[in-house]
């Protein structure tokens, strides 16, 4: 069969989202894709669709599948480059804080300062190196991407024209457009299909739409508005809810059909919602708090040399010889360990939740991110809720309790399953059986005689059975939508329409409702048929609810405890999301469906969103476009999903979490994987998040302002004294020891205060902090001078210029002791228990500070011994700045508590 001119096209496909037209174009198709909830226009049928791709019922031929997969390509996902190590080292160059430390490095090497230079560049490279490692782990986690699509189906191809066609398994990757395959139970859809046959087909689709009851899907010929009903599960408008279109990455629950392939590989909805350039995530609270801070530095990094130069070149006349000073004061000023130091606390922090509670960090900046959120984004199904029903109770007609419904039910979905050989009872039956075995209905008393499996056009199931006592009796249990099993039932009107508004008030409620009837018949050899489903006596309804996560709602408590909002983002009902919210202890409030989140401009849905707890009926681009709009407003959010429709609200997140129950797809986007099923892992993660970050919020706190103090005292020595106030080797000899006491702050332990709130690194309150204790740092320092003059009054002018060195190197690392022990995260504990890595650092710079300058080192640097006068001065000036540390420390905790 020759192709058609239209299909033969390059970058031709059939669109199943316009219904208005059979063969289009890919770019028009995509540019299309808004106009999926336009039901107004008439649908192709089935045989215009197969006429449109050049094909038939009976498949396509050998040839033409090979021309097509030519053209096409593979039914495979778009893959994306690796980055290689090389390009991903020099990447990690573009951070600003290490692209200062490399320039202040290739500075110092300039003026032939090589101790500087040396240990300057040797940061650099291995911050790079971390960084590079991390992600290159996490770009090796991108192997699961594919196991989510099935890897064989059962495709109909023909040798010649007039052969009859064979069914075939042919890997997935090599479907084309076209092809006609078959489905079945437990089958994942391997493309984009239309429906041609259909016996009983039901389809998971909760990966792509959230919802996560199993859709009716049989062939349609009809406009979309003349659709049959449904099973009422809320799927909501567009192409997922046409029952004649099935979508890669659903799964078939029950049921069978036969269907052509419409779209393969990047052209499928499910490529479409992981779509490369949604991968590309927005810049992090992370990264926006540290480049906050790193260009807060920059700019007095990039002051500090030209103000010393200019200074002792005016008051003292010295030139270009100062400076290797003032670029080691620059140095002075950088918290050089700040890459060592980020790293070795997340990863340490990411180590010990993998280890203690299953959770999987897989982008280290994402645990920081994780401490400072302070909106949590969920999606209902598959994490509030287990993604099945349970039975929430049985009524009578009159709207009472009564076991009658259950029992009738239960033999409904027993004798269903065995007589109509399903393979597995539908997620609906399996919850009746669940509660009848429960209650210990007597089941086995019946035997069954015949069924009718549910049909997506009755919307019901019948079981015939003998009851125990009942000769020449036969009894038909019929199950299945209500209004379905009301037209059947000897009602008269106004006892339906009681029955109607009793039935609309229990799914206004949340609830899933069954409506059970039964019918007595004479026994009979022929065939039950659908015929005989009338005139039956209506017995009840059974509702049903989802199965709630067992932990979520100590989870969502936690959360709360922790400072956090909770947001509720799902396709599902409004009803059932709403009563699921409730089960849970979480207030639903005012909920908000998809239809007035898109009458709201980006400005007003940031406001509604921090008001609204429960957002219902979204599709994917309604979570991302809510999640960016709390962004926007500058809150940090978490999105916490687990199927393909939440994939672009994750990648809008500032951090994307799943539980390990997710599809493949979610966990290998997803920045964070609670490894084990308990919602509790969140908090465990929250906490981590919020420990690391504290502790980094320390090192820059404490590393700032005693930088920055010592720099003020550098500048003023520099131009009160005749010569420099400390040598540029010395000052690379202090830094160095304050880097290696500085690694403590990766292993300590934060107050538990600090894990109360969300943990933000602003460069505002960084600022003011280290002015203010740099400042009392500084006038420490120039207390020290003072007591320097007094001690080495009438020394001798080489003499007195070691032992000014020696004084100020002592006093500095003795200072920087004290600032870690109170001014760590949680100071007022620091006497108590924790702190115990920082109380050993601390002790090692004092025994350093007071010993280094008595060894021939000391002496090897520029540095001599000091008179005992200095050292009862210095304990003075030391035991006034510990008092000012502490009595400023307490005026900054009064006054950020009250902010």
């Amino acid at each position: 069969m020759p192709e058609s001119s239209a299909a033969a096209g390059p970058g031709s496909t059939y669109d199943p989202d316009d219904p208005s037209a059979v063969v289009v174009p890919i770019e028009a198709a995509t540019a299309r894709r808004g106009a999926a909830h336009d039901t107004t226009a008439a649908a192709p049928t089935s045989l215009q669709v197969l006429r449109s791709l050049d094909s038939g019922p009976r498949g396509l031929l050998e040839e033409q599948a090979g021309e097509r997969l030519a053209r096409y390509g593979e039914n495979t996902l778009p893959a994306w480059r690796p980055v290689s190590w090389p390009r991903r080292f020099l990447r990690s160059l573009r951070d600003p804080f290490t692209s200062v430390l490399l320039c202040l490095g290739l500075v110092s090497a300039a003026v032939a300062s090589w101790g500087t230079a040396c240990v300057t560049l040797v940061l650099v490279v291995v911050s790079c190196l971390l960084r590079s490692a991390e992600e290159h782990r996490a770009d090796r986690s991108t192997a699961a991407l594919r196991e989510l699509v099935a890897t064989t189906a059962t495709v109909l191809r023909r040798t010649g024209p007039d052969a009859a066609p064979h069914a075939r398994e042919l890997p997935v990757g090599e479907l084309v457009p076209g092809d006609v395959i078959r489905l079945g139970p437990g089958d994942l859809v391997p493309a984009d299909v239309r429906l041609l046959r259909a016996s009983g087909l039901t389809v998971h689709q909760s990966a792509l739409t959230g919802e996560s009851v199993p859709v009716a899907k049989h062939p349609v010929d009809s406009p979309p508005g003349l659709h049959a009903a449904g099973d009422g599960s809320g799927a909501g408008e567009g192409p997922f809810a046409r029952p004649e279109l099935c979508f890669q990455g659903s799964s078939v629950a029950s049921g069978s059909g036969t269907a052509v392939v419409t779209a393969t590989g990047a052209e499928t909805r499910f490529a479409a919602a992981y779509d490369g350039s949604a991968r590309r995530r927005g810049t992090s609270a992370f990264d926006r708090s540290v480049h906050g801070i790193s260009w807060t530095l920059i700019r007095f990094m990039l002051l500090t040399p030209p103000l010393v130069l200019m200074a002792n070149a005016a008051l003292r006349g010295r030139g270009l010889e100062t400076l290797p000073f003032a670029v080691a004061v620059a140095v002075g000023l950088t918290p050089e360990m700040l890459p060592v130091i980020v790293t070795t606390a997340l990863a340490r922090g990411a180590s010990l939740l993998a280890g203690n509670h299953g959770v999987i960090v897989k982008r280290l900046p994402a645990l920081h991110d994780l401490g400072a959120i302070d909106v949590l984004c969920v999606d209902k199904t598959g994490t509030l809720t287990q993604d099945r029903p349970v039975l929430e109770s049985s009524l009578n007609a009159s709207g009472l309790p009564g076991p009658e419904a259950l029992h009738w039910a239960a033999v409904n979905a027993l004798w269903t399953l065995q007589l109509a050989d399903l393979p597995a009872p539908d997620a609906l039956d399996e919850a009746v059986l669940d509660a009848a075995e429960e209650r210990e209905e007597p089941l086995s008393a019946y035997d069954g005689v015949a069924a009718l499996p549910f049909d997506p056009v009755r919307r019901l199931a019948t079981a015939v059975v003998r009851r125990p006592g009942k000769l020449g009796v036969h009894t038909l249990v019929t199950k299945g939508a209500v209004e379905a099993v009301l037209e059947r039932c000897a009602l008269d009107e106004a006892e339906r329409t009681r029955l109607r508004e009793l039935a609309a008030r229990e799914t206004a409620n949340g609830l899933r409702l069954l409506a059970v009837a039964r019918a007595e018949r004479p026994a009979r050899p022929r065939p039950y048929t659908a015929a005989d489903e009338r005139g039956l006596t209506f017995l009840g309804f059974v509702t049903l609810r989802d199965a709630l996560t067992p932990s979520a709602a100590d989870a969502l408590d936690a959360l709360k405890d922790r400072g956090i909002a909770v947001k509720v983002l799902t396709g599902d009902d409004p009803g059932t999301v709403a009563r699921t919210c409730r089960d849970l202890g979480l207030d639903p409030g005012e909920v908000m469906s998809a239809e007035r989140i898109d009458a709201l401009p980006d400005e007003a849905l940031a406001k509604a969103a921090d008001r609204v707890t429960v957002f219902a009926r979204c599709t994917p681009e309604h979570k991302a476009r809510i999640v960016s709009a709390l962004r926007t407003a500058g809150r940090t959010t978490g999105f916490l999903g687990d199927g393909v429709n939440d994939l672009p609200a994750m990648h809008a997140a500032d951090v994307g979490i799943c539980p390990r129950n997710a599809v493949d797809v979610a966990r290998e986007t997803a920045d964070v994987v609670l490894a084990e099923k308990d919602l509790a892992a969140i908090d465990h993660a929250i906490t981590a998040g919020r420990h690391s970050s504290g502790n980094i919020a320390t090192y820059l706190r404490i590393t700032l302002s005693s930088n920055l103090g010592n720099v003020i005292a550098m500048l003023a020595a520099g131009l009160m004294l005749p010569f420099l106030p400390m040598l540029p080797a010395q000052v690379l000899v202090q830094n160095l020891c304050f880097d290696v006491a500085q690694l403590a702050f990766a292993f300590d332990r934060p107050a538990s205060e600090v894990l109360r709130w969300p943990t933000v690194l602003r460069p505002r309150d960084f600022l003011h902090f280290i002015t203010g204790f740099g400042l009392l740092n500084a006038t420490a320092d120039l207390a020290t001078f003072a007591v320097l003059a007094v001690a080495l009054h009438g020394s001798a002018a080489s003499g007195g210029q070691d032992a000014f060195h020696s004084g100020w190197f002592t006093e500095n690392l003795l200072t920087q002791a004290l600032v870690m022990l109170l001014l760590r995260t949680g100071g007022r504990v620091a006497g108590g228990r924790g702190g115990g890595p920082l109380r050993v650092a601390a002790c090692g710079l004092a025994v350093v500070g007071l010993l280094l300058p008595l060894t021939p080192l000391g002496g090897l640097l520029g540095m001599s011994a000091l008179p005992p006068l200095y050292y009862l001065l210095l304990a003075t000036v030391l035991a006034l700045y510990a008092y000012g540390l502490r009595a400023a420390r307490t005026r900054y905790e009064r006054k950020w508590s009250r902010s």
